[in-house]
């Protein structure tokens, strides 16, 4: 993990192994933004000048890498564009620092120590540069570099460059309790997203729904936080047909974990809920070739819960937060769930399987269901459940669904303060009916179109009345399949951790309403 520091050191004088400064796009040019006044000073002034002559623009995501001016400690400067410059009494926004921390700490893997000179002015500004630079710094590396592995391979294997060891705010105030308050909540906020990235990006041979109990076990007794697992004896026992239903037909079972962080004198409770399929085969309605290979990714929302538990833990939040994670393995055997079967659930509901590629909604509303008996204040789900809220919303927006429109309203806004892309999706009443089934209570596929939709609407079914509930599918941005961006990393995002931290600081403060 990259170390993050504050200090009152100049950028003249730091010893470091680069700087980091940001550019703005003006009006009529690349333009130096606040933080950087020392480093403009040592080019006589001209920093942006010579920016532009090497081609940069200050458009967000740029990389010019410059040699220090004379007499500075450091030898090389690294200017990162921030995008649009503010206009006249505005401020630079937090997720253009974010994402500009981001590049910058990407682009200096290899590299010991980097000074960073982007603009601070409030406390806030701390937290989102060191989220960046330490989500940005990233790098999942543990199946590189094997022993065994001779020749090619292992010359190949030296040149992996490991992430950039330290980043020096420069301008934040290591004794101001705001600013330090700030720094420690960003590692351990992405201490833990990151960890959620490892578990995402850990292939399904070494990551089963034990496996992921026994890590969860084993931080919950580092971090305080209290963990009861039921195997698949305690859960055929107790009724939970979803979760065994879809679990059956591998030689992983299935778990249900839950997380249990409890504060003194906390007035507020929150559930968080993940899906946790380990490895997504479809079941018996098995995936096609090119939509299985990244199905290792179908616990993300566990991992997320998983992550925001163990960070309220850490912060010492003033609210009781219970996690559960929904683990299981869809595989398709002589065992497994067939189209067509029954099952019955924790609710006492039974649901007709039309397609046990919709296995996450099954997993999901019995531990709703287990959740809500304790009668939590809300009830947040997360779950990389359909493609259709991909077709809907792209690959970095996750859709937010709710049974109340204020709290649907109030989960939006908050992702959106924690720099999480989110759109309020409705409910639509229409669309229930085509749950019917002729047979049981309801069935797990409804109409096509508005599929991510209609997920929603499975889920709610589960959720008690009087619950406050939502729902984020977050099957667009949980996986990134494509190239790395700002400070998201290519394959697990660890998305909605900060939504679900978010929530549960607002919650503590008594303004979630």
């Amino acid at each position: 993990m990259t170390a993050l520091t504050l200090t009152t050191s100049g950028a003249a004088t730091l010893r470091a192994d680069v700087i980091v400064v940001g550019v703005a796009k003006g009006a009529a040019g690349p333009v130096v933004a606040p933080g950087a006044e020392a480093v403009d000073k040592g080019f006589g002034g001209k920093l942006a000048t010579v920016l532009e002559t090497l081609g940069a623009t200050g458009a967000e995501g740029e990389v010019t890498k410059v040699p220090a001016p004379a007499g500075f400690k450091s030898p090389v400067v690294l200017a990162v564009g921030l995008g649009r410059q503010p206009e006249k009494g505005e401020a630079y926004g937090t997720e253009s620092l974010r994402r500009a921390a981001g590049v910058a700490a990407r682009s200096l893997s290899g590299t010991k120590k980097a000074g960073v000179a982007l603009p601070v002015e409030a406390a806030e500004d701390v937290a989102a540069i060191g989220e960046g630079l330490l989500l940005g710094a990233y790098a999942f590396t543990v199946y590189r570099g094997g022993e065994k592995r001779t020749g090619t391979a292992a010359a190949a294997d030296t040149a992996v460059k490991q992430p950039l060891g330290e980043a020096v705010l420069l301008g934040a105030k290591p004794r101001d309790k705001a600013h330090k308050a700030a720094a420690e909540r960003a590692s351990a906020l992405t201490e833990e997203i990151n960890r959620a990235r490892d578990l995402i990006n850990t292939p399904s041979n070494d990551l089963t729904p034990e496996g992921f109990a026994a890590i969860a076990a084993a931080a919950g007794k580092e971090h305080g936080v209290k963990v009861e697992v039921l195997d698949e004896k305690a859960l055929a026992k107790g009724g939970y047909g979803g979760l065994i239903g879809v679990g059956q037909g591998s030689a992983n079972p299935p778990r249900l974990v839950r997380l249990s962080y409890t504060a003194r004198g906390a007035k507020q409770s929150l559930a968080f809920v993940g899906k946790g399929i380990t490895y997504d085969s479809g079941g018996i309605s098995l995936k096609p070739a090119g939509h299985n290979e990244t199905m290792k990714c179908d616990m993300s929302g566990a991992a997320a819960v998983f992550a925001a538990v163990v960070t309220a833990a850490r912060l010492g939040l003033k609210v009781n937060v219970t996690g559960w994670l929904a683990l299981a393995e869809n595989m398709p055997s002589g065992s497994a769930t067939r189209p067509g079967d029954v099952l019955r659930m924790y609710s006492g509901k039974t649901v007709e399987v039309l397609n046990t590629d919709a296995e996450g909604r099954l997993v999901l509303a019995d531990a709703i269901t287990r959740a809500a008996e304790e009668k939590p204040d809300a009830i947040v789900d997360v779950a990389t459940l359909t493609g259709a809220m991909m077709l809907a919303l792209g690959n970095r927006t996750f859709g937010v669904m709710a049974n109340d429109d204020a709290f649907r309203t109030a989960v939006y806004e908050i992702a959106d303060e924690a720099g999480e892309a989110a759109w309020p999706m409705p409910l639509p009443a229409d669309l229930r009916k085509g749950l019917d089934s002729p047979i049981a209570d309801l069935a797990n596929m409804g109409e096509r179109m508005g599929g991510g939709l209609v997920a929603g609407i499975f889920l709610r079914e589960f959720v008690p009345e009087g619950i406050t509930w939502a729902h984020l599918d977050i099957a667009g941005p949980a996986f990134n399949e494509g190239a790395p961006f700002g400070y998201t990393p290519k394959g697990g995002t660890g998305s909605a951790v900060r939504t679900l931290v978010a929530l549960a600081e607002h919650a503590a403060a008594g303004d979630l309403g």
